[in-house]
């Protein structure tokens, strides 16, 4: 094991610590019980690649929609291009507006998604950069907090942050008995049932929630500020 295996498995450890005992872990937070420490995939070096970001002229406003069929409100930044395993491929990077620095995250699903690993989607973050290149290090890949309880709202990946390629690495869905296949099947699911009162996920930084909002017809676009 190196020092870079050594760093991501001791934020592992951190983590665990976190969701064991802080009053803001999910699983404190809602009393859900039996945590005995979240589920990985083996480290790989081949989900450590070289990503570069190709920016919009000028960031435009996205809604992502939530569990709750809502939308969460996001400025698109630009798209990460990068090879993972000889495919070339693509990702959109949000912003999730003030409060968040210069903190992006990435949403994704892949061909693990809705078995191995939580079906609506992971996330990814990255801290902007002049150079705009970035390890892109899916090892580091997390659940939203919605994977473990109903009680936060979560932005799932756009249809184009669907990865063509199973990514073995990063985090693991929590249990099989919450791991809905795809984005729509978690909508339906909460539907027919009372819902606990909404409250807003962690951005990916655990630094401002993202707020959600319903959709609502619009006349025309326009440009978010950087």
């Amino acid at each position: 094991m190196d020092d870079y295996e050594r760093e991501v498995e001791t934020e592992r450890r951190m983590k665990d610590e976190f969701m064991a005992r802080h009053p803001e872990s999910p699983f404190v937070a809602e009393h859900v019980y039996g945590f005995s420490g979240l589920r990985y995939f083996p480290f790989s070096r081949q989900f450590r690649v070289v990503a570069r970001l190709e920016r919009l002229s000028e960031p435009a406003e996205a809604f992502l929609r939530t569990n709750r069929d809502g939308q969460a409100a996001m400025r698109h930044v630009g798209n990460l291009v990068f090879e993972l395993r000889g495919r070339p491929l693509r990702l959109k990077v949000y912003h999730a507006g003030e409060g968040v620095g210069g903190s992006v995250f990435v949403p994704f699903r892949d061909l693990t998604s809705g078995r191995e690993s939580y079906g609506p989607g992971r996330y990814l973050t990255l801290e902007l950069n002049e150079e705009d290149v970035y390890d892109l290090d899916f090892n580091r890949a997390f659940n939203p907090y919605c994977a473990y309880t109903d009680a936060f709202e979560c932005g799932f990946p756009p249809a184009e942050n669907d990865l063509p390629v199973p990514v073995r690495a990063g985090e693991k869905v929590w249990s099989a008995e919450r791991n809905p296949r795809t984005p729509s099947s978690v909508v339906l699911s909460l539907r027919p049932r009372r819902l606990p009162a909404r409250r807003p996920g962690p951005t990916p930084t655990g630094r401002r929630p993202v707020r959600a909002r319903r959709p609502r017809a619009r006349t025309g676009g326009r440009s978010a500020p950087r």
